[in-house]
């Protein structure tokens, strides 16, 4: 998990580098079709996908320019052609992330990481996801990325699910539970009930529920992009399944 530490050359350079070949990959699979329907965003087409990815990178670059959310947003981008858009915004949030460096202040939704180290990470996450996305609208998925996968299980369970987000109860599925998720020899652990859901790294203790599998299927089974095999779950399904219902209120 990155915190307010900085982030090493060489993973601020994978970061980049996972984020280049995934948003080429997009870019090519958006060739083979705008129209197409995309299964996993339910009234999305490709190009929807595609003007979406644009403007979160134009909205990042903003985020790294100004340092705070910019406002007002989004600007009027419907006339611009979508292939045009995108190519300009994924080659702009390339150089915005490389001339702005990891130790920049800027504004992020991590509680721990106020830098633009924050944003290397959530850029290709971002990235991987939508261009699975994509792909799933043509059915010809490829991969993420392993270290990438790994990393962004980390970010989905304890930045995203074990925020602070829960204390009013404000959810949907109050599972009271300890659910364990298992990918490449690594584990997380989460105590979840209806105001808190609290993630440890590693595997001790009882639980519900296990949740395992290779980090690309896991990762992807987070994010609602994939469904799980039947020999990748053990324990309660019914808790590991409301698990994946309370990540999916944290990410939508």
């Amino acid at each position: 998990m990155l915190c307010d530490m900085s982030l090493p050359p060489e993973r601020a350079a994978f970061y980049l580098a996972c984020l280049q070949a995934d948003s080429a990959r997009l870019a090519e699979v958006g060739r083979f079709g705008l129209p197409a329907e995309v299964p996993s965003c339910p009234g999305w087409t490709v190009e929807s996908v595609l003007r979406h990815v644009a403007q979160v990178y134009l909205h990042k670059i903003e985020i790294l320019r100004l340092g705070a959310r910019p406002d007002p947003w989004p600007p009027e981008l419907d006339h611009r052609d979508a292939f045009e858009l995108y190519d300009e915004s994924r080659a702009a949030i390339v150089v915005a992330l490389s001339e702005a460096g990891t130790e920049l202040p800027t504004w992020t939704f991590s509680p721990t990481d106020k830098t633009s180290a924050f944003w290397y990470r959530r850029m290709a996450l971002e990235t991987a996801v939508h261009r699975v996305d994509a792909e799933l609208a043509h059915n010809v998925v490829t991969p993420v990325d392993r270290e990438l996968a790994l990393d962004g299980i980390d970010e989905i369970l304890t930045l995203m699910l074990g925020g602070p987000w829960w204390e009013e109860g404000d959810t949907e599925h109050p599972v009271d539970a300890t659910i364990r998720i298992t990918a490449a020899g690594r584990s997380w652990t989460t105590r979840l009930d209806a105001t808190s859901a609290t993630v440890v790294a590693g595997a001790e203790g009882d639980v519900d529920a296990e949740v395992f599998g290779d980090p690309d299927d896991i990762y992807l089974w987070l994010w609602g992009r994939r469904d799980l095999n039947l020999d990748q779950s053990a324990g309660n399904d019914a808790a590991a399944q409301e698990f994946r219902a309370r990540v999916a209120e944290c990410t939508t």
